[in-house]
C-alpha cells in the first residue's frame, strides 16, 4: 500500500487561511456582517470539501507512471459514463452556482457558467497532472466538466428564482457581498417614455 498525503492537515489549514483572508477583506471594505461571514464560512467549507474529494488521494511513494498522459484523461465526450457520476457532478456544483452571485456584483448567467467551467477545468487539469505525476486517484474526464457546468447553471437559476420572490429578496441581499443597486438583476427598471 502506498503512503498518501494526509487530507485534513492540508485542507483544513488552507481553508482557515482563505477564511481569514476573506473576513479581513470584508472588514477592510466595511462589509463585514454575520450573514456575509456565514457566506465566507460556507464557501470555505464547500471549497475544502470539493478539494478533498476531487484532488486527493495523492500518493507519496507511488512510482511515477510511465504510461502516456492520455491514459488518465477522457477527452472524448459521450463515451460510457455512469448516471450516478453525472448526478453527483451536477449536485456538487449547484452550490457554486448559488454562491457566485452572492460574492460577485453584476453576475449574469454567462458569467456564472464561465466560473463553473473555469473551476471545473482547474479540477480536471489538477486531476490529470496528479494522476500522471503523483499517482493521484482520479481520472480527468470531459464528462465531469460538462456536468459540473450544468450544476453551476442550475445553482445560478435557483439563486435567480429565490431572488425574484419579494420576501426572499431582502433576506438574500443581507448575504450579498456587494450592493443590490449595483446588480442589474435587482436594479430599478427605468420608467417607460410616454408620448
Amino acid at each position: 500500500m502506498f503512503r498518501q498525503v494526509p487530507v485534513l492537515p492540508v485542507v483544513v489549514p488552507l481553508a482557515a487561511a482563505v477564511l481569514a483572508a476573506l473576513l479581513w477583506s470584508l472588514a477592510r471594505r466595511g462589509r463585514l456582517s454575520v450573514p456575509r461571514a456565514a457566506v465566507a464560512v460556507v464557501l470555505c467549507v464547500y471549497a475544502a470539501g470539493v478539494l478533498a474529494n476531487t484532488v486527493f488521494p495523492i500518493y507519496l511513494d507511488k512510482p511515477v507512471s510511465s504510461e502516456p498522459w492520455t491514459n488518465g484523461v477522457v477527452v472524448v465526450p459521450w463515451t460510457p459514463y455512469e448516471v450516478a457520476d453525472a448526478v453527483m457532478n451536477v449536485v456538487v456544483f449547484v452550490p457554486l452556482g448559488f454562491l457566485v452571485p452572492l460574492l460577485v456584483a453584476r453576475v449574469t448567467w454567462w458569467r456564472a457558467v464561465a466560473v463553473a467551467a473555469v473551476v471545473s477545468l482547474a479540477i480536471e487539469v489538477t486531476q490529470g497532472v496528479t494522476a500522471h505525476l503523483l499517482g493521484g486517484g482520479h481520472v480527468a474526464d470531459v464528462h465531469d466538466l460538462v456536468f459540473n457546468v450544468v450544476g453551476g447553471a442550475l445553482g445560478y437559476a435557483a439563486f435567480v428564482a429565490v431572488s425574484r420572490v419579494p420576501a426572499a429578496r431582502a433576506l438574500v441581499s443581507r448575504f450579498r457581498w456587494h450592493d443590490d443597486a449595483l446588480d442589474p438583476a435587482h436594479a430599478a427598471q427605468p420608467e417607460p417614455v410616454r408620448g
